[in-house]
């Protein structure tokens, strides 16, 4: 028995400051429930993702999604907390449930919120998901952990700073065209490729339009069993999901060899029986642009160090063979930690229905989705199609 996406919700990211966690995550639960066209008596249990992490004191938030709807009231509810994957793990977990026959039907929330915090604080929160044995080392939280991997990829593969501008500029004229995204400003090459008082290095060799945004958010999709997608007017089928968790510490492994993404690209598309460029899009993590152009290699895209080549011959621009990240990705969107995987598995959604308004991919039949959770620790890898 497996899994079909049959409804969704997607709230603005951004600085939301006149809403809370529970507010984030009532609104999108609520909303997801209206558009699959059911309330609560039909869900079987409820899936949270939220890392927190002291972002905001509610710790124990898994059941502030019961007052969606009264009906969720007595559902078993559970929050999941994967690092950045944390939205994934929430929708992973309720998949499991389903295909082990103790659900037909799931309501799976995705949210954060960052912003109440300093950025000191955020940057804190942040770095705890990293190894506490390697803290500090290096320096500077986790835009020191993938500065030092883009300055690994460069000393193999040469300067690739215009590259990584290059992925900020096309991620950030995408989602100058999403609704729902943090940015909604087309910077352009030259702004993202120098060093400037607007954009200026945060950690050697990324500037600030390398980093993502720290976002407020929440995303939610409810899921069925397939024998009761019929009784739902759209439906999106997980054709493949895998996971595949790495080393914590850093020192036990190569970070640029992006090995378990790799290995979860592999074995995600071995399992939906197609080969990478069977995909119509691809919504991935850029938490920073050497993490996008780091995926391009693992999902075999191209060979190491030859990623660039997929933005000089426009392969993954909106235009090309195959859009990543036309939804603006983490780079523009934003990065509410708990929703992004989520967000991710939404926004694919709407592409696959042909919902997907002004970030539209003509003709999309096939998805690929990657949430990574800290230095390529937790990978999540889907395979997304059309049910019906």
């Amino acid at each position: 028995m497996g899994a079909a996406i049959v409804g969704w919700a997607h709230l603005p990211f951004g600085r939301l400051d006149g809403m809370g966690l529970e507010d984030l995550i009532t609104r999108a639960g609520r909303e997801a429930l209206q558009h699959a066209g059911i309330d609560g008596t039909a869900v079987d249990g409820v899936w949270l993702g939220n890392l927190n992490g002291g972002f905001t004191p509610d710790v124990f938030a898994s059941s502030l999604a019961l007052q969606c709807d009264d009906a969720l009231r007595w559902k078993p509810a559970t929050r999941l907390e994967n690092a950045c994957a944390s939205g994934s793990a929430a929708l992973y977990a309720a998949c499991d449930a389903i295909e082990a026959g103790r659900a037909r039907v799931a309501l799976v929330i995705g949210a954060e919120k960052m912003t109440a915090v300093s950025g000191a604080e955020t940057t804190r929160i942040l770095g705890d998901c990293g190894y506490s044995g390697e803290a500090g080392s290096p320096p500077g939280g986790f835009p020191g952990i993938f500065a030092s991997i883009a300055q690994d990829y460069f000393a193999a593969h040469g300067d690739h700073s215009a590259t990584l501008a290059r992925i900020a500029a096309k991620n950030h004229a995408n989602g100058a065209l999403n609704p729902w995204a943090h940015m909604r400003k087309d910077l352009g090459f030259e702004f993202c490729n120098t060093v400037s008082d607007r954009n200026p290095m945060i950690a050697a060799p990324l500037r600030k339009t390398d980093c993502s945004l720290v976002s407020d958010g929440a995303a939610a999709l409810v899921l069925a069993a397939d024998d009761a997608v019929g009784d739902f007017p759209r439906a999106v089928r997980l054709r493949a999901r895998v996971q595949v968790n790495d080393y914590l510490p850093m020192a036990r492994r190569r970070v640029v060899d992006f090995e378990g993404p790799r290995r979860a690209w592999q074995q995600a598309l071995q399992q939906a029986g197609c080969a990478v460029h069977d995909l119509s899009l691809a919504e991935v993590h850029d938490c920073f642009t050497i993490a996008e152009l780091l995926t391009y290699e693992a999902m075999g895209l191209a060979p190491a160090g030859q990623g660039h080549r997929l933005l000089e011959d426009g392969t993954v621009l909106r235009s090309g063979r195959l859009p990543v990240n036309a939804s603006g990705g983490l780079k523009a969107k934003g990065h509410p930690i708990g929703a992004t995987g989520v967000s991710m598995h939404v926004v694919s959604a709407m592409q696959l229905l042909g919902e997907a308004g002004d970030l539209q991919v003509p003709g999309a039949t096939l998805a690929g989705v990657f949430n990574m959770g800290g230095s390529a620790v937790a990978n999540y890898v889907s395979i997304l199609e059309r049910a019906r």
